[in-house]
């Protein structure tokens, strides 16, 4: 009896023993093509098909991301016999220290190939071509790298770098030597853009020479082209203002108010994008990063520490109307500032008394101080602190204080105080509205991104309501998030804004103290705010907002110049001219002079 539970016992040790030989066998030959890829052997080779990009395009269909061929030199070093280095780096134009290197790399998994030169030129792969059958071990895989028609909107596109370990652990996708997008759309759309890689077995002989597919391709994968995408910039647009902020620092959102896309996003000192592509990145990244104007921080999205200045009066002027603190007719005597206990604050010469319209006009300091506190010591509200917590809740319904939610990486917040902050600074129910009366003006704690404020801009233009500002206009055979077609309503009702928006029209169009009338686009009705922000660490900065036309806007913009001085100078003809290029695609010959002042003149260092 033992003994035939015994051979039952060891006929199913075989059996057991046979089954997991043949799932393994299974598993290796069917399922596990990396463990086939590491038991390559001197016939065979796996070359990857990397997919080429997506194409990238503006809103007119103008291409502005293309691709072109690069060649890596892969080396799988266990099918490289002795081999004359010195000729295969007279071939190749590189160091001997780099090659020796990457070869000693590639030997640590000698049957896997491995890209010991990357991103070869064109005229260097075809030389190579004629001598490679001299290198047996060696061979050409062909992929894409970035080309830039445009020079320009390096921040907004971003570029493509290789992977590292962090790369590879997040995403299985990517392995050694692969590429993605870094900032910009080819990082924040690159599971769209990269396409799918695929790849093939091949079979070489004893020279390296291919001779075929291994098992007529049955484990071949072919490679998935990228998806090309549309994006709302309008190159043009952009170009034309890189060129008016040459020497210059300080950044430009132009949006479409009706839709929340981006038409230009220009932030300076800017850079050509073909400037990291291809094997001088690593050293062009090296000099950006280190040039002392910072041409890599996006001071459109990221510059949050810039105070919006009298631009803001347009928002106390809604407050103070949606929460019946004034009216249209309410007028102010301006006796050439704002004086209350040992606070002073200037106002340039104007005519005075004036009103809500008058008072965005000729920019009234005095006139919004007034306002201001008059809003957080009405009788309506119980306590300052309240009254503040209720104009806080009208000033973020506009979407300040807090990212917008643009389709690009690195978007700041800007900044709206909270009571929380004042209650530290001053003691809870010790801080009145006199502390903070230069919130009135746009100055104090107040800071905006340009987004923030072209989108503040855009609201005015669309009478209380924005969309998402975003950069995706279409992705092939994909829908877009639907986040950026919602409406965002703010909590003022619309027909407060018309006296704010006749407020300013009369900027740019108006008589006598109007801040604006000498950048007015003829044939076009633009309404404009200028502002100039104090700097306590130099010049003031230039700002200026506007819209146009002012009836069905197109057109949305926000300028901020650093250092510059008063926004009128500086700040208003930038956007005037930007608003006619891409309303009239040309400037009208009497504004050609502003044109080639702004264009000249260099507020880095000056001469």
């Amino acid at each position: 009896m033992e003994l035939s539970h015994r051979k039952y016992t060891i006929a199913a040790i075989f059996i057991l023993v046979f089954l997991i030989f043949i799932g393994r066998f299974f598993y290796i030959q069917v399922i596990d093509t990396s463990y086939q890829l590491d038991a390559m052997n001197n016939s065979q080779r796996f070359v990857v098909k990397y997919p080429a990009r997506g194409l990238v395009y503006d809103r007119n269909k103008k291409l502005i991301v293309a691709n072109e061929a690069a060649y890596d030199l892969m080396v799988v070093v266990g099918q490289v016999p002795q081999f004359d280095t010195l000729a295969l780096l007279e071939l190749l134009q590189v160091s001997k220290e780099m090659f020796l290197r990457n070869y000693k790399e590639a030997s640590l998994n000698k049957y896997r190939p491995f890209p010991i030169v990357k991103q070869i030129s064109a005229k260097t792969y075809a030389n190579l071509q004629e001598h490679m059958y001299q290198f047996p071990g060696f061979f050409m895989q062909v992929r894409t790298v970035r080309h830039y028609p445009y020079s320009s909107a390096g921040l907004l596109l971003g570029y493509i770098h290789e992977v590292d370990r962090a790369d590879i652990e997040q995403d299985s996708y990517y392995s050694k030597g692969d590429y993605k997008g870094k900032r910009g759309i080819e990082k924040m759309y690159e599971t769209y853009l990269r396409g799918e890689k695929g790849g093939s077995y091949e079979v070489v002989d004893v020279r390296g020479r291919v001779k075929g597919k291994l098992h007529d391709g049955k484990f071949d994968k072919p490679s998935v082209l990228g998806k090309d995408i549309t994006i709302t910039l309008d190159i043009n647009l952009q170009n034309y203002g890189e060129l008016l902020l040459s020497n210059k620092i300080g950044s430009i959102v132009a949006l479409e108010p009706s839709t929340g896309e981006v038409l230009a996003l220009v932030s300076a000192p800017a850079f050509d994008p073909n400037m990291l592509v291809g094997r001088g990145l690593r050293e062009n990244f090296k000099k950006l990063t280190s040039d002392t104007l910072f041409p890599l921080y996006n001071r459109a999205l990221q510059g949050d520490r810039y105070p919006p200045g009298s631009t803001f009066k347009l928002m106390n002027s809604l407050i103070a109307l949606q929460e019946g603190i004034v009216t249209p007719q309410y007028s102010y005597t301006c006796r050439g500032g704002y004086s209350a206990g040992r606070l002073h604050v200037r106002c340039h010469p104007h005519e005075s008394p004036v009103d809500l319209v008058k008072s965005i006009q000729v920019s009234c300091n005095a006139y919004y101080c007034a306002l201001f506190r008059s809003i957080l010591d009405a009788n309506k509200y119980p306590s300052v602190a309240h009254a503040y917590t209720v104009w806080r809740n009208h000033v973020t319904s506009f979407g300040l204080g807090n990212s917008l939610g643009i389709d690009i990486f690195d978007e700041k917040p800007g900044f709206i105080p909270q009571n929380s902050y004042y209650d530290r600074y001053y003691g809870k129910n010790r801080w009145k509205s006199l502390t903070i009366v230069s919130l009135g003006i746009g100055q104090g704690e107040i800071c905006l991104t340009p987004l923030q404020l072209a989108n503040f801009t855009a609201i005015i233009a669309n009478k209380g309501f924005y969309y998402i500002p975003h950069i995706i206009k279409e992705i092939e055979n994909t829908s877009i998030d639907p986040k950026y077609s919602e409406i965002h309503y703010t909590t003022i009702d619309s027909l407060h804004f018309e006296p704010v928006i006749e407020g300013m029209y009369n900027v740019v169009h108006g008589g006598p103290g109007a801040t604006a009338r000498y950048v007015a686009i003829p044939h076009i009705e633009m309404c404009g705010k200028t502002g100039t922000a104090q700097n306590p660490h130099g010049e003031n900065h230039a700002v200026f907002i506007a819209f146009a036309p002012r009836v069905n806007p197109q057109i949305a913009i926000a300028v901020y110049v650093e250092n510059a001085g008063y926004g009128a100078t500086w700040a208003a003809p930038i956007a005037s001219l930007m608003i006619e290029k891409y309303l009239n695609d040309s400037i009208h010959p009497s504004r050609k002079w502003i044109e080639q002042r702004m264009i000249q003149t260099n507020l880095i260092s000056p001469e």
